[in-house]
């Protein structure tokens, strides 16, 4: 694998799953229900579809689903949480 990767910059401590940014953001209720939701390609991070459920989401990046559209803020979320 080469060092370039489509995942936002950040800092690994800041970045969170995909599929657990699904959950804390209510989207979801289990990772089974994230698993399919991603991998049915009805996700969209950045604009793009993405069906990686380990995809490390930054903050700034915006998580599309539907018509819902939200942003990673790491500062709402508690430590327990992730």
């Amino acid at each position: 694998m080469s060092g370039a990767n489509s995942d936002s910059a950040g800092t690994p401590e800041d970045a969170l799953p995909l599929s657990t940014v699904l959950k804390l953001a209510g989207v979801v209720d289990t990772g089974g229900q994230a698993k399919v939701l991603i991998q049915a390609g009805d996700v969209r991070v950045n604009g793009e579809v993405e069906t990686r459920r380990k995809r490390l989401v930054h903050p700034g990046d915006e998580i599309q689903v539907g018509d819902d559209v939200f942003t990673l803020d790491v500062s709402e979320v508690e430590p327990d949480d992730a």
